[in-house]
């Protein structure tokens, strides 16, 4: 299996080649457009494997949920360079990517979602598989909740933004946490892979994002409301 990945849910995008087992992965420049900096990574990828664009099986990209342009951006691009070689693409979720980077049995992603917000999941290990409990939400991060049972570890930039208002939400099941890790392209072309072995590529032109928040600025009046500025 053949596969670029492009993970650009947040500002610390990447890109990343699987060939047949073999992982490269590379971080990608702050973006000022896809033309500037993504594009040209990509090919700078393509060319540091020695492969083209026609070798690929599909191509993977970040589904969400995250920043809104930013997201927008990666399936684009994925969406452009698959109908330019007739492959498919695999949407595959920013908080799964999270999720399996932790090497937990049990894990609670918690990204930062801006705007005073929180996106989180609960993952769990199941018949040697780690699976999500629920879909991802977006709340307050006073209002995060656990599952039921002790030994769960938080993971995400959720717990760097907001530590005061997540760790009394989540309370004693909570049993220690990682407030450094970002989404990485090298794991998403993992589960992209796995992802394509199950039958879940799609026609670029059926692609979706998984944004979870539909809203993207808040009023003045709720930004006082959370303390801002007017």
């Amino acid at each position: 299996m053949k596969i670029l990945a492009i993970e650009t849910s947040t500002d610390q995008a990447s890109i990343a080649l699987l060939l047949d087992g073999r992982l490269i992965e590379h971080p990608v420049p702050p973006r000022q457009g896809p033309a500037e900096t993504l594009l040209p990574a990509i090919r700078g990828l393509l060319v540091e494997a020695g492969v083209g664009l026609d070798a690929l099986d599909a191509f993977a990209f970040s589904a969400g949920p995250g920043a809104f342009t930013s997201l927008r951006l990666g399936c684009g691009v994925a969406q452009g360079l698959a109908l330019g070689c007739g492959k498919p693409v695999i949407p595959v979720g920013s908080l799964d990517v999270l999720a399996r980077a932790a090497e937990r049995a049990q894990v609670f992603v918690v990204a930062d979602a801006r705007m005073g917000e929180v996106y989180c999941a609960p993952y769990q290990m199941q018949d040697g598989q780690l699976q999500p409990l629920a879909e991802p939400v977006c709340c307050a991060p006073a209002e995060a909740r656990l599952p039921d049972g002790e030994g769960w570890f938080g993971f995400g930039s959720g717990f760097r933004a907001y530590p005061d208002a997540l760790l009394p939400a989540l309370g004693v099941g909570l049993a220690g946490f990682d407030p450094s890790p970002m989404p990485r392209a090298g794991t998403l072309a993992q589960l992209a892979a796995e992802a394509a072995t199950r039958g879940e590529a799609v026609d670029p032109a059926d692609a979706r994002l998984r944004y979870v928040r539909d809203k993207v600025a808040m009023t003045t009046a709720e930004r006082l409301a959370r303390g801002g500025k007017a």
